[in-house]
């Protein structure tokens, strides 16, 4: 064990799987020379050449299409979408395309889309979203938002020894910001099982990606109210593990969803809906969701802070449903 920053997770999570499979290579804007632009590939050009660590132009449809052909060719290719909110231009390659050649042909497409996402540093709306519901809808794709930077290195090596395209939102936000113990050695995470946070008795927060930790702090001022919240963090969105939510929800009766993407629309409204239907009779309140307003994402550092939830308003949510 070693203490890793999330961004030094990453990194070692996509060093291994390149030291260890020739087949697997990266490719996207400024990964090679300038080690990228969060630095998550920095000496890998040196370590693995030009041709493993590919500066490609600046075009996500060239880099997502590229990597389609590679992956049905045999190859493992690693994209690198500079921020997440980029990846709307290679959608045709992606959601067209790379979802559905393995359930139209048989044929294996591992691809891993490296996006780092989410706001919390001023970026403004074309550099902060969270679009993972947006993918999670499509069949054929995975989607992996770890929180932990134990997480971020074994999901990443099974999403690329995973046989078909997985989407890996990599919050920018935790990068230098979360430390933890990391394994040294090789070892995945497997998609579909969430993590137990926190245990508790009286409220169940679902959540995944950096909401986890304002849900871990909203939870730790309400500890000293004699309020008891559990903390189920999904790790992966598609597939998700419904089962240990709706366990979680049978315990406590009480549910509130988190995430930092727009409301209308986003995960957490497939989380409640699924909820209502599949465990209404354990519930003694409404489900509570807690998401950002439907508005791109501000620019301005006080109007963003007012869009991403914060901790005041999960302490406010998690009272009112405590008082219910």
């Amino acid at each position: 064990m070693a203490v890793k920053t999330y961004l030094q997770a990453i990194s070692d999570g996509l060093r291994s799987e390149m030291q260890r499979d020739k087949r697997v290579f990266i490719i996207g804007e400024d990964v090679g020379v300038y080690g990228g632009a969060f630095k998550v590939t920095q000496g890998f050009q040196e370590e693995f050449g030009a041709w493993r660590v590919i500066d490609a132009p600046l075009s996500e449809t060239a880099i997502v299409g590229g990597c389609t052909g590679a992956a049905m060719m045999g190859m493992r290719p690693v994209a690198e979408m500079q921020f997440a909110d980029f990846i709307s231009c290679a959608w045709d390659h992606l959601v067209t395309v790379a979802a559905k050649q393995r359930y139209r042909a048989g044929t294996p497409v591992p691809i891993t889309v490296r996006l780092p996402s989410g706001g919390g540093f001023s970026g403004g709306p074309f550099h902060s979203q969270n679009p993972e519901s947006s993918f999670a809808h499509i069949p054929g794709l995975k989607v992996v938002c770890p929180a932990t930077p134990a997480d971020a290195k074994g999901l990443l090596i099974e999403a690329i020894q995973d046989p078909n395209p997985v989407l890996y939102f990599e919050h920018k936000h935790l990068y230098r910001r979360i430390k933890d113990e990391v394994p040294e050695e090789r070892y995945t995470v497997p998609f579909g099982e969430a993590r137990m946070h926190r245990e508790g008795d009286d409220i169940s927060l679902v959540t995944w990606g950096a909401m986890v930790y304002t849900a871990d702090e909203a939870a730790q001022k309400l500890e000293g109210e004699g309020i008891s919240v559990e903390i189920l963090d999904l790790r992966t969105l598609a597939p998700w593990d419904k089962e240990a939510v709706l366990r979680s929800v049978e315990k406590t009766s009480k549910a509130l969803v988190l995430h930092e993407d727009t409301l209308t629309g986003g995960f957490g409204a497939e989380i409640a809906a699924t909820i209502g239907e599949e465990a209404f009779e354990s519930l003694d309140a409404p489900v509570r969701r807690i998401a950002a307003p439907d508005t791109p994402v501000p620019f301005s550092p006080p109007l963003e802070k007012a869009f991403i939830p914060q901790v005041e308003d999960v302490v406010a949510g998690l009272k009112e449903l405590a008082e219910y």
